[in-house]
């Protein structure tokens, strides 16, 4: 996988988390800050999210890093899945309420309304 690629990866799922966090009214919502490392490059990240969110964001950052496969596959096609399966479950939930607020937004923007 490219930096380019897992930067891409890296907003997308900030994305998906933040709309979740914020969607979902989760308390203590603060800016925090996450160091990854990718191919011998250092990124700096910022999210918006609670603490527990924070955690599982840092954990699929940390699988994304780790992944083996070049190209990287969908997690959820992937023929050796590296997500614990509680946490598989917790991020699926995520990303599927996440799609399904961004898909309305798209519809909201289309038509003019806010």
């Amino acid at each position: 996988m490219t930096t380019e690629k897992f930067t891409s990866e890296t907003e997308t799922l900030k994305k998906f988390f933040e709309i979740f966090c914020k969607g979902k009214k989760h308390e203590n919502i603060k800016n925090q800050k996450f160091n990854a490392t990718y191919n011998n490059e250092e990124f700096n990240f910022e999210f918006e999210l609670c603490d527990e969110c924070f955690d599982l964001l840092k954990y699929s950052i940390n699988r994304l890093e780790g992944c083996p496969h070049d190209p990287k596959p969908r997690c959820r096609t992937c023929p050796s899945p590296c997500y614990e399966k509680d946490k598989w479950k917790k991020v699926a939930k995520l990303m599927r309420y996440s799609g399904m607020k961004l898909g309305i937004l798209k519809i909201k923007k289309l038509f003019g309304r806010k």
